[in-house]
Order: C-alpha cells, then structure tokens, then sequence
C-alpha cells in the first residue's frame, strides 16, 4: 500500500484534543500535508463539537475493511466511526467514554498490526477513568495490547533536546525501586538505535543522578550502586553517554548544548525542565512498539474545553516530525 496513512485515535471525547484537531485541520499546513490521514471517533461527538464551536468540515466515512482502497485526500475529516451516545459536546470526564476509547484503540492496533498505517497518533485519555491503575499510562498499556510489554520506552522528543524517565507515570516513593542498571542501559540502547536508524544522527546522552547533587549519606547510593555502572557498560558499548550529572544544574544553557538526549531517573525531574524550556514543542515516542507511535505532549484539559485557547503546537510538531521520517 503506497502512502500509508497516519491513524490518530482521538482520544477521551471530553478532551482539548477535537479542538487542537480542528485548528491543525482549518490550516493549510494540514491542506499540504501529503501523508493522508485517517482519525477513529465518534462521528456524533465530532459533529456536535464542531457546532458548538461554530465550525463545520466535510467528513469522509471509512470502513475498516477498505482502507486499502479508499479515496483518501486531507480536505476532508477522513473517519472510522465509533459509535459513542453523548447527549452533550462537552461536559466532566467519566467511566463512560471507556469501552469507547478501548475499541478506538483496538481499532487502530489492529491496523498498525496489519501494516496498513504509517504511524500511530493518540489524542490525551485520562489515566485514572480509562487505565483505572491497570497500567502507569498509555506507553505501558500499548506495549501490552501488543505483546511488548517492558520493551516499551518513553522518548520526549524535542528536535533541540529530548527526554527520557527511566520510570513514568508511578509515585515518587516508588521511584528508587523501579529504577535498575539494565532499565537505563536498555533505554539508552534503544533510543541511541531509533536516532541512528530514523534520525541519522548519533546522540549525545546525558545520565542524571537520583538523589540531589548525585549525593548521599547513605553506603551503595543509587548513583553508585545502578547509574554508575549502567553508564560504563554503555560506554563499553561504544555508546556517547555521560553521567551521573546533578539535574539542578544539567539543564541549564551551557550544559545542555552539549548532549541530544537525558536519560533521567523519573517524570518530573526531566519533563518539566524540558516544558520549561520549550513548552508544547516536544511530542511523546513510544519506542519498543511493532509500529510508530506518537502523542501530543499534553493531557486532557477539561478546563479548557470549547474556550478555542488550546495551543495545537505539539499535534502539529507530531505531524511534521513523522513527515520527515516519512521522507528519510
């Protein structure tokens, strides 16, 4: 199948993603854009949202079953429909949008598995109504739906720096648990292939520390005991890796110039510096998958539903950048 279309699951109905959707849709970026794409949702949530924010898009039915022949072209909202009975556009996240966003994924997975799609875009759940504490996020839930559980790594990805948390969406104080020596070598490995495959590029890793400074009272530290040695065998591998550094102060101007990558031990302590420093423009790369899979780097947002405030940056960082994979 030629031009293999990007698939984007829409996500939780009552989320920031339809309008960031229809902002990217309305531009003539996504009128050049020559990648066809095909979004899985609601056709009657789409609808009543595009009244409620008084805008109206041609939208062009398609069956599972004949995406292979379909006419496809982005002047159109090109959709799989599922079915979902929301009585309003807009309204408080609940349990009812789950078995409505488990089919849109399983949808979408099957034709990633199928090698029928180019890549994979999810638009924001919620964790705590959709994943229920069965899984930390959606990195994890996908790496199970397609049998890769714990190959599966998070990769912010900003074309000046990106990010990775050794551990993700799981409480601080389980963090010096989870974190090992061969979680940070094989994420390390993983990502130093993806820039070398897909990028072209060999990346300059950064390690930070765990405990503040690299410093701790206590015998065999973390630093000392995992991230040390984890650092060195990479280096044995050949692999451009540095580290332990202190993350206070790894983020600044003229340090972080020097590397492509930091490896961090958990969410926020690499995240936030990287939103900080970029806002919206970084997109979220699950590496370790059978396919492509993207996501804006932004969450649900109820607050700011139907306010046309929403910043459409990290969807549209998310299109070109599978853009240029598509072309190397």
């Amino acid at each position: 199948m030629k031009n293999k279309p990007i698939i984007i699951v829409s996500g939780e109905p009552y989320s920031i993603f339809s309008e960031i959707f229809y902002k990217i849709f309305k531009s003539s970026f996504y009128k050049k854009y020559k990648i066809p794409i095909i979004l899985i949702g609601s056709k009657n949530i789409i609808e009543m949202q595009m009244k409620k924010m008084n805008c109206s898009y041609k939208i062009n039915l398609i069956k599972k079953s004949e995406i292979t022949n379909a006419k496809l072209n982005n002047n159109k909202i090109n959709l799989i429909d599922v079915k979902l009975n929301l009585k309003k556009p807009f309204g408080k996240i609940t349990n009812k949008s789950s078995k409505y966003i488990k089919e849109c994924f399983d949808i979408a997975i099957n034709i990633m598995k199928e090698k029928l799609g180019f890549a994979l875009i999810n638009g924001p759940v919620s964790k705590k109504h959709f994943l229920q504490g069965k899984y930390n996020g959606i990195t994890e839930y996908l790496s199970h739906k397609t049998d890769k559980k714990n190959d599966e790594v998070m990769l912010i990805y900003n074309k000046f720096l990106s990010v990775c948390p050794i551990t993700t969406h799981i409480p601080l104080k389980n963090v010096p648990k989870k974190i090992s020596f061969n979680e940070i070598l094989k994420k390390i490995i993983k990502i130093n292939k993806f820039y070398k495959n897909n990028l072209k590029k060999i990346p300059r890793f950064a390690v930070t520390g765990l405990n503040p400074h690299c410093e701790s009272n206590f015998k065999n530290s973390e630093e000392d005991r995992i991230i040390k040695p984890a650092i060195k065998r990479a280096k044995k591998k050949n692999l451009r890796v540095k580290g332990p550094f202190p993350a206070d102060t790894l983020f600044t101007k003229n340090n972080i110039k020097k590397f492509d990558v930091v490896i961090g031990m958990y969410h926020d302590q690499v995240i936030t510096p990287l939103k900080t420093l970029y806002n919206f423009n970084a997109i979220n790369i699950t590496l370790g998958l059978p396919f492509i899979r993207i996501s804006p780097d932004h969450g649900t947002n109820n607050q700011m539903l139907g306010k046309k405030k929403s910043d459409p940056t990290s969807l549209k960082e998310a299109l070109l950048f599978l853009k240029k994979l598509n072309e190397n």
